[in-house]
């Protein structure tokens, strides 16, 4: 079994009507090599938005990515169709830090008409977690305390997509044991899953937190 735990950048969006757009999708590819479970490759690619395509100076500030980033790069449908590919056709679970990042993915594919049928198997790691240490209900804890929890040293640059995946799957290795995953089929009637906003000194659940993931329900989902 390949587990793929991937991570979503986007475009910081401050205005009432804006969205957000991927702009770079990170992933680990996590499988047990001689026994040991571990990181086995690793996928990082910018991607072009369409819908706004200049990046404002708050995107870059908060991400890192630059305007030559993102012109360099394919579109969402390039870049997803290359991470399926990488993905490879092993049976595996998808797995996030959070529910936001699916959603987003899952909405700007339905948007621009690409095939979700490789979104199979889909985790939420931070719910997981959430249950094995009995937190209090919407009471999610952030990728940086649970790592700290975990006594595991964050490594690489906050807000970038494969820094954070990388973090993610080390969360994985290490309590790989107490782990349940769930198989699931997306569908088109399928209700992502969305959290309820809650923040305290060490626990958040802040759906696209940080303003890069800040985005209005799309009242026209296709």
């Amino acid at each position: 079994m390949t587990y793929i735990v991937y991570d979503l950048e986007m475009t910081v969006r401050r205005k009432k009507g804006q969205i957000a757009e991927i702009i770079e999708i990170g992933a680990a590819k996590v499988q047990a090599v001689e026994g040991v479970l571990g990181i086995a490759g690793t996928f990082q690619s910018f991607v072009k938005p369409v819908v706004a395509p200049q990046l404002t100076a708050d995107t870059t500030s908060f991400t890192g990515i630059t305007q030559d980033d993102v012109n360099a790069a394919g579109t969402l449908a390039d870049v997803v169709r290359d991470f399926a590919a990488w993905i490879g056709s092993e049976d595996y679970y998808l797995c996030a830090w959070g529910p936001d990042d699916q959603r987003q993915l899952v909405q700007e594919c339905r948007q621009h008409h690409i095939p979700t049928d490789w979104v199979v198997n889909h985790n939420n790691l931070q719910k997981m977690l959430s249950k094995i240490f009995k937190l209090e209900k919407h009471q999610q804890m952030g990728l940086k305390p649970a790592l700290e929890m975990l006594e595991i040293p964050f490594s690489g640059s906050h807000h970038r997509a494969l820094d954070d995946a990388l973090n993610t799957a080390q969360i994985l290795v290490k309590l790989f044991d107490r782990l349940q995953f769930r198989r699931n089929k997306l569908t088109e009637e399928t209700k992502l899953e969305s959290e309820v906003v809650y923040k305290t000194d060490y626990f958040e659940n802040l759906p696209f937190a940080g303003l890069a993931r800040l985005i209005p329900d799309d009242p026209n989902p296709t």
